[in-house]
């Protein structure tokens, strides 16, 4: 039975507008698009602040929304989503497309007249980017889906950072490119044990399509110029040594993990603990590096 003609058994509440915001994936937003602002030189009035942090939310939340509005029926096919509240029939399609197409409306309208045009302008970029680019063309055809994806998820660093000083310089799109190239790995980690969901929903994700071996290569070589980047602000004089210090250890440590990862065969059955231990890491990795950032700012 398709989504759309899933009988509605329990009515919407606000937890189920609030699932279709992906919190979590929220959470890490949020938080890399703050550091971006707290790594800018000039200081921001909080009350200025705090409204173009609430437009990120506002904005990653209502991308969040539009891809589950779009990609109802992929996750109605995989295990870890099911339980979303479009597949678990608690929402109907249309309610969830107008909060998208609302909220993201208001997220970039309110960024243009609290903040400056500059972050209005990135930030509806990215929404743009993340439903259009990788949710509505990407995902669904080619396996580089989250290679060119990985963008989307890249911009709160240039909004954050937009929104303090009105234009883009060297540091955020470092930082851009930092999210950018790790996307892949901690991505691809978690396909690796999750293969068979994307294969039932037809997801042509990378170890679907090429195999295992071939995954496994490709996120050894993604850390390579990731790590580069994380690095590089410190050499480059864009941050001082605190930052240099936590990126040269915490990189080291995601390279010894994707290592683990890349050089290993499967065995047949196994927990592919290495790639969850991957994967965990990599979220933390991102949290601690960005918090490095702003630290080394405001510490120096």
């Amino acid at each position: 039975m398709s989504v759309a003609n899933h009988a509605l058994t329990i009515p919407a509440d606000w937890r189920d507008f609030l699932a279709l915001t992906k919190p979590r994936v929220m959470s890490l937003v949020v938080f890399t698009g703050l550091c971006g602002m707290l790594a800018a030189p000039a200081p921001i009035h909080p009350v200025i602040g705090f409204t173009a942090i609430l437009c990120i939310a506002l904005g990653a939340g209502a991308a969040g929304a539009l891809n589950q509005w779009y990609e109802a029926d992929l996750d109605g096919k995989m295990k870890r989503t099911q339980g979303r509240p479009l597949p678990a029939g608690r929402m109907d399609r249309q309610s969830a497309l107008h909060f998208g197409v609302a909220v993201a409306a208001l997220s970039v309208i309110l960024m243009g007249l609290a903040v400056n045009y500059v972050a209005a302008g990135i930030l509806l970029l990215s929404i743009l980017f993340y439903v259009l680019v990788y949710t509505v063309w990407l995902k669904r055809r080619t396996p580089q889906n989250i290679v060119i994806g990985g963008a989307a998820g890249a911009f709160p660093p240039l909004i954050g950072w937009a929104a303090a000083m009105g234009d883009v310089a060297l540091l955020p799109v470092l930082l851009f490119g930092l999210v950018f190239l790790w996307t892949p790995p901690h991505f691809w980690a978690l396909a690796l044990f999750v293969k068979t969901d994307y294969a039932n929903a037809g997801v042509p994700m990378l170890p679907v399509v090429a195999g295992e071996r071939a995954t496994r290569a490709q996120i050894g070589l993604y850390t390579i110029p990731m790590a580069a980047v994380a690095v590089a602000p410190w050499p480059l004089g864009l941050t001082g040594a605190l930052y240099g210090i936590v990126s040269i250890v915490t990189t080291a440590l995601f390279a010894l993990l994707a290592l683990q990862v890349a050089t290993r065969m499967a065995v047949e059955g196994d927990a592919m603990k290495p790639e969850k231990r991957l994967f965990a890491y990599s979220i933390s990795y991102l949290f601690i590096l960005f918090g490095a950032v702003a630290a080394d700012r405001w510490f120096a």
